[in-house]
C-alpha cells in the first residue's frame, strides 16, 4: 500500500498534482516514504499535464521527522532511497513544487521542504531541526539550505538547540513565503496558481547565497567559546557548528558532501545511541503497565499551591505557563508578598533572557492568585503542598485541606524524602493522595517525579501524569519508599564520593572527573550551591535511625560544625568569592584529620576510579530499586537522573552506561568493594543473573 497518493487538481493557471503523504499516525518519513515520494515526483514532472506540484499531508500534519521505529535497525531487502535523493528531485523538478506545512515541519520533513521551491504554512505549523537532541546533526541539508535563508547567526542558534520556530518566525526569516488563513490545500492550490500566473522563477535554496556573503570567521569561534561549557564531551552540536561553517566558506556541493561525513561519524557514534534511548526512555516512563485502558485523567482546569517560598513559587509558574490559574496560599501576608516578588523577579529574568516575551509573562502573573485562606482554594483541581520539609507540618496542612477541598481534588505534596502514606492517612481520602515531587528551580527543571501511595487511585495517578505533560515535565512513576528512584541513589552517588575523599581523593578533583564525564556540576559545587545545613539538618533527624555498623562519612557534619554551609556563607567544600569557588587547603586538612580517625590510608585515586566506582554504585542501587518494584524499568531511573539530576543525556542514564560497559564488569567492581567496604555494597540480587548473560554474549562474539 502506498504511503503518498497523487491527484490532479485543475486551477485556472494549469494542473497542479497533489502527493499527499499518508503514514499513520504522523506522517514520520520512513523508508516506504521515501520510495514512495521519490516516484511520485517523478511522475508528476513526467507528466505533460502537470504544471506544478504541491506537497502536503494528510490529516493537516507535515512530516514530523524520521520514523523513530527504524531508528537502529538493519535496513531490509528491497530499494534503499535516501533524503537526499528525495530532495535533489524536488530541487531538479523544472516544475514548481510548493511545500504545504502543517501542524509540524521537522527534522527530515524541513529538509524536505526545504528542498522545494517555495513553502506556505498554516499559523499553527512549528518549524524545526531538533535532530542534535537525539546526537545527530540534519544529514539531507539542513545546515546547508537553512542558514541561506535565515543567516548563519540564526542558524546556529535553531540548529544547535533543536528548538522549533513558530510559522510566524519562519515567514518572518524567509523559511516560509506565505502563511495559509484557512484550508492548507485549498492555500496552497491558490499560491500554486499565482505562482504560475506570474511565471515566477523556481527558488532553489542552495543557490541562494546572500545571506552567507561576508559572514566573520570570528562568528563560529565566538559561538564555540560559549557553548563550549555546555557542549563538553559532545559530538553532534560542535559538528553541526563545524558545517554551518562549511556552508559558508565552501561551494554548495563541498559543503553538503561535508555534511554527509559529519552526519555519518555522529550515526556512527556511542553517544547517538545513548541519546536515542534517553529519549525513547522518557516517552517509555508515561506509559503505566497494568492500569486499565478505562481509566482516564481527569481535566484539570485550576490549581493551587500551598507555601510561597522557592519551591512554591516555581511551581505556581509551572501552571501559570500553561495557561492554568493557579492559588498560591502562605500562612503570612509577608510571606506571600516576598513570594508574589521572587515570581515577578524570575520573570523579569526570563524577559531579559528573551526565553519569553511580556506580554506572556503579563498573561501568566494574572492566573497568580495569592491568599491567606484554605477556603478560597477548595474549587481547585489538584493542590500541591510546597510547605516545610516536615511530617508534623505537612500532615497538618492535609488535614486542613481535607476539610476545604471538593471531593474529587488531586492533593499532591512536594515530599523529597518523607513517607506519602504517613501523609495520605492525615486525610479521609488516601485514595485522592499522590506524591509531586518537583525540583529545584521547579519552574526550569524537566522532572516530576510522581509517587504513589498505597491507596492512591488509578485515576489520580494517570491524572498526575498526564497533568505533567500538561506543564511540561518529564514524568517518572515511583513507588512509596525511603528517598523514591532520585533522591535514593542520590545518597548513594554522595555516600561513594563522600569515602573516595576519606580514601585519597578531593573534593575539586572529585567534581573534575564527574565534569569530566559530562556532568554540568560536580557533587560538591551543587551541595556549596544547595546549602550544606539543608542536608546537615535532615542527617541530624535520621541519626536516630541510622545503622551505626556501616561505614558513614562524617566530613560534611564537620563542615557544617564549622559554619560552612556552602556559597551562601562564603565557604563549604570550596572558598567563594561571590559564584566563584576555589579549592581551600582548610577542607583538605580536615578530609585528612578524618582520615586519620578513621585509621584510613590515603593513596593516589584516578579520575577513572572515581568515574567508575561512583556509577557502578548507581547501578547496582538502580537493579535494587527495580526489584523492589520502587521503579517500573530500568529506563525510568535513567529519565529521572537525566532530566532531575544532571547525568549527561549523551551517556543515556546510569542504567544504559552500566548495560554498555557490561553488567559483568560491573558485577566485579561491585562484588569486590562489596568484599572490601561491606554490606553498602551488597549486589542487587538480579546483577549475578544479568552479568552472566553478558559473559555469554562476549563468548559468542569472535576475538
Amino acid at each position: 500500500m502506498s504511503t503518498v497518493h497523487s491527484s490532479l487538481h485543475r486551477t485556472g493557471a494549469g494542473a497542479v498534482a497533489v502527493l499527499t503523504i499518508d503514514n499513520p499516525p504522523v506522517n514520520a518519513m520512513s523508508m516506504a516514504v521515501r520510495i514512495d515520494l521519490l516516484a511520485a515526483v517523478w511522475d508528476a514532472a513526467d507528466n505533460a499535464q502537470v504544471q506544478a506540484l504541491v506537497l502536503i499531508g494528510a490529516g493537516g500534519k507535515f512530516i514530523p521527522g524520521a520514523d523513530i521505529r527504524e531508528f537502529g535497525k538493519p535496513q531490509g531487502a528491497g530499494p534503499v532511497i535516501s533524503g537526499r535523493e528525495v530532495i535533489a528531485a524536488l530541487e531538479s523538478c523544472p516544475k514548481p513544487v510548493i511545500a504545504a506545512l502543517g501542524v509540524h515541519a521537522l527534522g527530515g520533513g524541513l529538509e524536505i521542504a526545504l528542498g522545494c521551491h517555495f513553502r506556505v504554512a498554516t499559523s499553527d505549523c512549528k518549524l524545526g531541526l531538533p535532530e542534535v537532541s537525539i546526537g545527530l546533526l540534519p544529514g539531507a541539508g539542513g545546515t546547508q539550505r537553512l542558514p541561506r535563508l535565515v543567516g548563519p547567526a540564526r542558524a546556529l542558534e535553531l540548529i544547535t538547540s533543536g528548538k522549533p520556530m513558530t510559522a510566524a518566525d519562519a515567514q518572518d526569516s524567509g523559511v516560509v513565503d506565505e502563511l495559509v488563513d484557512g484550508p492548507l490545500l485549498e492555500g496552497a492550490l491558490a499560491f500554486a496558481q499565482r505562482v504560475l500566473t506570474k511565471a515566477r522563477p523556481l527558488q532553489r535554496v542552495s543557490e541562494r547565497n546572500q545571506r552567507l556573503a561576508g559572514t566573520d570567521a570570528a562568528l563560529f569561534t565566538e559561538f564555540r567559546a560559549k557553548h563550549a561549557k555546555k557542549w563538553r564531551g559532545q559530538i553532534a552540536p560542535q559538528r553541526i557548528v563545524d558545517c554551518i561553517e562549511a556552508a559558508c566558506t565552501k561551494p554548495f556541493a563541498e559543503a553538503y558532501a561535508f555534511e554527509l561525513a559529519a552526519f555519518d561519524e555522529c550515526k556512527a557514534s556511542a553517544q547517538r545511541a545513548a541519546l536515542i534511548h534517553a529519549f525513547q526512555a522518557e516517552r517509555e516512563a508515561a506509559r503505566i503497565p497494568g492500569l486499565s485502558a478505562d481509566v482516564q485523567p481527569q481535566p484539570i482546569r485550576s490549581a493551587a499551591v500551598i507555601g510561597a517560598g522557592t519551591m512554591g513559587g516555581g511551581i505556581a509558574m509551572c501552571f501559570a505557563n500553561a495557561g492554568l490559574p493557579v492559588w498560591l496560599l502562605d500562612a503570612n501576608p509577608e510571606s506571600l508578598a516576598r513570594g508574589r516578588a521572587l515570581i515577578e523577579k524570575n520573570y523579569a529574568t526570563s524577559v531579559a533572557r528573551g526565553s519569553l516575551s511580556q506580554a506572556q509573562v503579563d498573561r501568566a502573573l494574572a492566573l497568580i492568585t495569592g491568599t491567606l485562606e484554605y477556603a478560597a482554594i477548595g474549587d481547585a483541581d489538584i493542590v500541591v503542598e510546597a510547605a516545610f520539609e516536615d511530617l508534623v507540618v505537612k500532615k497538618h496542612v492535609f488535614q486542613q485541606l481535607d476539610a476545604v477541598m471538593k471531593p474529587s481534588a488531586v492533593l499532591a505534596t512536594n515530599t523529597s524524602t518523607l513517607d506519602i502514606d504517613k501523609i495520605a492517612n492525615a486525610t479521609a481520602r488516601p485514595a485522592q493522595v499522590i506524591g509531586a515531587h518537583f525540583f529545584s528551580p521547579a519552574n526550569v527543571m524537566k522532572l516530576l517525579e510522581v509517587v504513589r501511595g498505597a491507596a492512591t487511585s488509578p485515576q489520580v495517578i494517570v491524572t498526575t501524569m498526564a497533568l505533567a505533560k500538561t506543564i511540561g515535565k518529564t514524568a517518572v512513576l515511583s513507588g512509596n519508599a525511603d528517598g523514591f528512584i532520585g533522591n535514593r541513589i542520590l545518597a548513594v552517588y554522595g555516600r561513594e564520593c563522600d569515602f573516595l575523599l576519606e580514601e585519597g581523593a578531593t573534593p575539586w578533583q572529585v567534581d573534575r572527573a564527574l565534569q569530566g564525564f559530562g556532568f554540568p556540576m560536580g557533587l560538591y559545587l551543587m551541595r556549596d550551591m544547595a546549602g550544606l545545613d539543608v542536608g546537615w539538618r535532615i542527617r541530624q533527624y535520621r541519626e536516630q535511625f541510622r545503622d551505626k555498623a556501616l561505614r558513614y562519612s562524617p566530613i560534611a557534619d564537620r563542615l557544617c560544625e564549622r559554619g560552612r554551609f556552602g556559597q551562601k556563607t562564603g565557604a563549604g567544600y570550596y572558598r567563594y568569592t561571590g559564584r566563584d569557588g576555589s579549592p581551600d587547603a582548610d577542607v583538605e586538612r580536615l578530609i585528612e584529620e578524618v582520615s586519620r580517625e578513621m585509621k584510613i590510608t590515603r593513596r593516589a585515586v584516578s579520575d577513572d576510579e572515581i568515574v567508575s566506582r561512583v556509577l557502578s554504585a548507581m547501578a547496582n542501587e538502580g537493579l535494587k530499586i527495580v526489584g523492589e518494584g520502587i521503579a517500573l524499568r530500568e529506563g525510568d531511573i535513567d529519565a529521572a537522573y537525566v532530566h532531575g539530576y544532571g547525568f549527561p543525556r549523551h551517556q543515556g542514564g546510569p542504567m544504559y552506561w552500566a548495560a554498555q560497559q557490561g553488567w559483568d564488569i560491573i558485577h566485579d567492581t561491585v562484588t569486590r568493594l562489596h568484599a572490601a567496604q561491606g554490606a553498602l555494597w551488597a549486589p542487587a540480587p538480579r546483577l549475578a543473573a544479568l552479568a552472566e548473560q553478558d559473559r555469554q554474549t562476549r563468548a559468542l562474539i569472535p576475538a
